[in-house]
C-alpha cells in the first residue's frame, strides 16, 4: 500500500467519523477534518457532549459503514447550490464564502478549489461534505482493523480565541493492524515518559496560573539539572576560547529593526512601554545584543576570533494553544554563543564547535554514538523574499558550511528551505530512546547581520573589513532540551545528572546513628545525597525512592552497622552489602567518567 493510498484512507476515515457523529447528533455543526501525521481529526460543535468512553462506540459505527462498501462520490456544484446543501452548517458556509472570494481557505488544504464559482463535494452514503479530495473509491479499501479513535481535545474554530470552541476528535490509521498495534504500544510508552507528568512527580518544575502559561518555574532539583547542563557545556567550550558575557532582557525595538528580526517576527515579540518615549521589547534572541558588545571597541584582525557565550532567557509570545510543557514555552533559556571571525577562520571555528557538540552528546552518552545526522539547512530558491543578505554571500556561506561538514565527516543531508532568515546552518538531529527525532544543537553562518550593524575589523593592510558571525547552540533551549532528556531517560537520570544521586535509609531506630554517619561521609565527598531516618517502614522508604527514580538507595540495618557496610539497591535490584569505602570509590569513579 502506497503513502498516497494511506493518505486517502485517513482522509476518508475523517469523513466517516463526521458521518457517525451526525447520526447520533443531527444538529451538530461541522468544522474541518484534515489528514495529519499518523492519522486525522474532525472539529465538531456538538449539542450532545462526546466523552472518551464513547470513542469505541464511534469506532464500531465507522466499521459498520466500512462493511457496507459505500462509494465516495465527487460532484462539482455551484456556490449557490452549495449554500443550500450546507444550510444550517455555519462553518461550512463560512468556508464556501472564502472559496467564492479567494478560491481557497486557510483552514484545510483539502478544501482548496480550482475555481471560485463552483465547489467540490464528496458524498458517502447519506453524508455529504465540502471537500476537494482525494478519497478511496469505496469504504472496502479501508482496513477496518487498522484504525483507532484516540482522544478528544478542544479547538477554537480557525485557531482564534474569538471564535467558538469545537470538539476535536482525533484518530490514527495505518496500512495494517500490526502497524496500529505498534503505534499504540509506543504511545503507551510515551505516556509513561511524558516530561510533564515526570516533571511533577520528580519535583523538577511547576507552572502557576498567577505567573502565566508557558512560563515554567524550576524547583531546586530542576534548577540543579539546568545548571549541570550549562556548566558541562561551559567546561567543554572553555578550551576553545569562549568568554562569558551578560546582556539585559529588554532592548529598544531599533535593535531588532536593524538586525531584521522586527520585520520577520514583530508579532511574536513582547512589547514593553516604560516612562520614556522609547519602545522596548523583551529580547527574543541574543545575537543583536552580542553584536553591540563586539562593536563597543575597535577591532583588528589580530583580535579575531572573538567568541562570546552566555546562558540567558529569551521571551516569545507563542499562541496559547501551541504551548506544551517545557517543549514549547514563552520563556526559553539558550546556551547561546557567537563568534566574530575572518572568512579564513570560519572552517576552523566550525570544526571546534563540532568537537564540543560531539563531546557533549557522544562522550556523555546522552544519546547513542551514531544516533544523529546533520541537516545542512539552506535557502529555498523559490522564496528568496524569506531571506536577507546578498545572494552571493549566501552561496559562499552554504559552500563554507558544506566544506566544513565534509571536513568533519558529518553524516549530513542538504535540506532546502530550512535555513535561518539570515544564513544557512548545520542542525544536529538526534534520536531518543523511543526513536523520535529532535533538532538540538545548531551552527549557523551569518554574513548579513554584521553588515546590517556595520561591524568591522582592520585587516593587515589597515582596511576595514566585515567579520563573519557564527551562531552556535549546543543544547539549544534548556527547557526543550530538558523535556527531551526527561523523556529519553524516563526520569531515571544517570548518576552524574541525577538531582539526588543517593538516599541513605535506616531500617529501625537503632540504625539512625550509623545512617547519619554514612550520609555525612557521602555528602563530604561532594555527592548529592538525602537521608531517610524517619520511622516509616523500610518498604515505604524504598517505594518512595523508586518513585523518585533515585540511582542508588543505601539501606542500613544490624548487619550493616556491625560490618560498616551498606546494602545497595539500584535500578530496582538488590546488589547486596558493600563496604562503604569501596562503594564510595565506585560512585566517585562513575561520576568522574562524565567530567
Amino acid at each position: 500500500m502506497s503513502d498516497e493510498q494511506l493518505h486517502k484512507i485517513r482522509h476518508s476515515l475523517a469523513h466517516l467519523l463526521a458521518s457517525v457523529v451526525m447520526q447520533q447528533d443531527p444538529d451538530a455543526k461541522l468544522g474541518v477534518g484534515p489528514v495529519i501525521e499518523n492519522g486525522f481529526y474532525y472539529d465538531i460543535q456538538t449539542t450532545k457532549p462526546i466523552s472518551d468512553n464513547q470513542l469505541l462506540a464511534l469506532e464500531n459505527k465507522i466499521r459498520a459503514l466500512i462493511k457496507k462498501n459505500l462509494p465516495f462520490e465527487q460532484k462539482t456544484i455551484s456556490v449557490g447550490e452549495a449554500r443550500k446543501t450546507f444550510a444550517g452548517q455555519p462553518f461550512k458556509l463560512e468556508l464556501i464564502s472564502d472559496i467564492e472570494q479567494k478560491g481557497t481557505t486557510s483552514v484545510d488544504e483539502s478544501l482548496k478549489q480550482s475555481g471560485k464559482d463552483t465547489v467540490s463535494v464528496y458524498t458517502t452514503g447519506n453524508f455529504a461534505d465540502l471537500c476537494q479530495g482525494p478519497h478511496v473509491k469505496s469504504t472496502k479499501e479501508i482496513p477496518a482493523d487498522a484504525f483507532k479513535l484516540t482522544k478528544l481535545a478542544g479547538a477554537y474554530w480557525r485557531g482564534s480565541e474569538k471564535n467558538p470552541m469545537l470538539t476535536r476528535v482525533y484518530g490514527v490509521a495505518f496500512h495494517t493492524k500490526k502497524e496500529l498495534d505498534e503505534y499504540v504500544k509506543l504511545q503507551e510508552e510515551l505516556e509513561k515518559r511524558d516530561h510533564r507528568k515526570l516533571g511533577s512527580q520528580l519535583g523538577l518544575f511547576t507552572f502557576s496560573p498567577l505567573v502565566g502559561a508557558g512560563l515554567p518555574l524550576f524547583t531546586p532539583k530542576g534548577t540543579l539539572l539546568r545548571n549541570l547542563i550549562a556548566d558541562k557545556i561551559q567546561h567543554l567550550q572553555e578550551p576553545y576560547g569562549f568568554q562569558r558575557v551578560w546582556i539585559p532582557h529588554i532592548a529598544k525595538r531599533e535593535l531588532y529593526e536593524t538586525s531584521g528580526h522586527w520585520e520577520k517576527f514583530r508579532e511574536d515579540l513582547f512589547h514593553v512601554k516604560g516612562k520614556a518615549s522609547a519602545e522596548f521589547v523583551m529580547k527574543p534572541m541574543n545575537c543583536p545584543h552580542h553584536t553591540q558588545i563586539y562593536a563597543s571597541v575597535p577591532r583588528s584582525y589580530r583580535d579575531l576570533p572573538v567568541r562570546y557565550a552566555e546562558v540567558t532567557t529569551n521571551y516569545r509570545d507563542e499562541q496559547p494553544g501551541e504551548l506544551l510543557g517545557l517543549s514549547r514555552v514563552r520563556s526559553l533559556t539558550q546556551d547561546d554563543g557567537h563568534i566574530f571571525c575572518t572568512p579564513e577562520q570560519v572552517g576552523k571555528e566550525i570544526s571546534n564547535i563540532v568537537k564540543v557538540i560531539r563531546q557533549f552528546y557522544t562522550l556523555l552518552r546522552l544519546f547513542g554514538k551514531n544516533d544523529y545526522w546533520v541537516s545542512l539547512s539552506v535557502r529555498d530558491g523559490k522564496t528568496p523574499e524569506k531571506y536577507i543578505g546578498d545572494p552571493a554571500q549566501w552561496e559562499h556561506a552554504e559552500q563554507a558550511l558544506e566544506k566544513a561538514a565534509k571536513a568533519e565527516k558529518l553524516a549530513y543531508k542538504r535540506v532546502e528551505g530550512e535555513a535561518a532568515f539570515y544564513g544557512p546552518k548545520l542542525d544536529f538531529m538526534f534520536k531518543d530512546a523511543v526513536g523520535r527525532e529532535w533538532q538540538l544543537a545548531t551552527i549557523q553562518l551569518d554574513f548579513a547581520m554584521p553588515e546590517r550593524f556595520g561591524l568591522t575589523y582592520k585587516d593587515s593592510s589597515n582596511t576595514d573589513r566585515t567579520p563573519v558571525m557564527i551562531h552556535r547552540a549546543v543544547a539549544g533551549s534548556l527547557e526543550r532540551f530538558l523535556s527531551v532528556l526527561i523523556e529519553h531517560f524516563a526520569g531515571a537520570f544517570p548518576l552524574w545528572l541525577a538531582p539526588v544521586q543517593i538516599i541513605v535509609m535506616s531500617i529501625g531506630k537503632g540504625h539512625k546513628k550509623y545512617a547519619k554517619e554514612v550520609y555525612k561521609t557521602l555528602k563530604a565527598e561532594g555527592l548529592r545525597v538525602e537521608l531517610r531516618d524517619d520511622d516509616e517502614t523500610i518498604g515505604k522508604k524504598i517505594r518512595a525512592g523508586e518513585q523518585q527514580k533515585i540511582p542508588y538507595m543505601l539501606i542500613v540495618g544490624d548487619k550493616e552497622v556491625k560490618s560498616k557496610s551498606v546494602a545497595v539497591r539500584t535500578k530496582g535490584k538488590d546488589k547486596g552489602a558493600v563496604k562503604l569505602k569501596k562503594l564510595l570509590a565506585q560512585l566517585k569513579k562513575e561520576v568522574e567518567k562524565k567530567k
